[in-house]
């Protein structure tokens, strides 16, 4: 038996059961005794939601990342483990990789642990079949599951985002509007967020009127000089453009690097767009213009509205935070 069982027969809310859970007064003792009577019916014994009542709680908050050397990851996990310790928690950190296998796996760690609540950050952890995402709702049955930078739609999953979408979809037309015609997409993964910024650039394409062909579209090597070596291999076959826009900020390094050694004038020749607006924007002579997806504020705003959860209060499944356009030097 979990919470969900017993909020569909008592006929009450998932925040409901927290309250009454938490001691909260803002429920009648009508009320409570049915929660509390159903519960013994059902033989549940409280687990994530009983904080007030002091039962089986660590104060620790499980958080799923995979993999801690990717900046944006880094950042985020860095700016959650602040919030949570401010809040009186501790946080329980599993490096999972991108294999399925391995990431059920962990969740069922963090699940044995006995952790408050999960945070997954980032889209790698929305597989692209259905099914391959049951293990996370299963979770959501037994505790509060946060998404960063991903989108599932299921009681107890709350998801806190940027839309990637959009970010894309407007860079393309702001440098379309500059005169650019031949534009280049450059990802690295087929995560949900890298899927969501490819739909965004050839939906930006087709409102200018451009075409979006598989040409315009690369899949890159995970290192920077490799994905460099491509962009002039590609130059040199008669591949010229005069807009590179990139998934993430290392990539578009690696379009710098490109323009420098292929004697390209960045911007006039060739505007550069970078994501996350990291550290690496600065790296770079130019400095590169970036789509920041604000990876401080979506730590926070996801920590913030966990310890809502965790109080009883009710909380939205979906937050959507915009992305800013950051202009530096490699594009206008």
């Amino acid at each position: 038996m979990n919470i969900y069982d017993v909020s569909k027969k008592a006929g009450v809310s998932i925040a409901t059961i927290s309250r009454v859970l938490n001691g909260n007064q803002n429920v009648s003792d009508k009320t409570k005794q049915k929660v509390l009577t159903v519960m013994e019916e059902l033989g549940y014994t409280p687990n994530v939601f009983a904080r007030g009542l002091g039962l089986n709680t660590m104060h620790t908050i499980g958080i799923m990342c995979s993999d801690s050397s990717d900046i944006f990851l880094a950042n985020a996990v860095y700016y959650l483990e602040q919030a949570l310790r401010k809040n009186g928690y501790e946080a329980f950190l599993c490096c999972t990789g991108y294999e399925l296998e391995n990431k059920r796996k962990y969740l069922r760690l963090l699940l044995s642990k006995r952790v408050d609540a999960v945070i997954m950050v980032g889209s790698h952890y929305l597989e692209s079949a259905k099914q391959d995402n049951d293990y996370i709702m299963e979770a959501a049955d037994e505790m509060p599951v946060m998404m960063i930078n991903g989108y599932l739609s299921h009681p107890n999953i709350y998801c806190t985002l940027c839309d990637d979408y959009q970010a894309m979809f407007d860079a393309v037309c702001r440098l379309a509007g500059h005169g650019r015609k031949r534009f280049l997409f450059l990802y690295r993964s087929d995560s949900n967020s890298s899927r969501n910024k490819r739909r965004g650039f050839c939906d930006g394409l087709a409102h200018t009127g451009l075409p979006c062909s598989g040409a315009s579209v690369r899949l890159c090597p995970d290192d920077i000089l490799s994905v460099r070596d491509l962009l002039l291999s590609l130059y040199e076959e008669g591949c010229t453009y005069d807009a590179i826009l990139t998934a993430e900020d290392s990539l578009a390094v690696a379009a710098v690097k490109f323009a420098g050694a292929a004697g390209l004038c960045v911007p006039k020749e060739l505007e550069i767009v970078g994501y996350n607006n990291s550290l690496l924007c600065v790296c770079t002579e130019p400095e590169l213009s970036t789509l920041d997806n604000h990876v401080e504020t979506l730590s926070i705003t996801t920590v913030a509205a966990l310890m809502r959860i965790l109080q009883g209060a009710d909380v939205p499944n979906k937050t959507t935070i915009s992305n800013d356009f950051i202009v530096r030097g490699t594009a206008y």
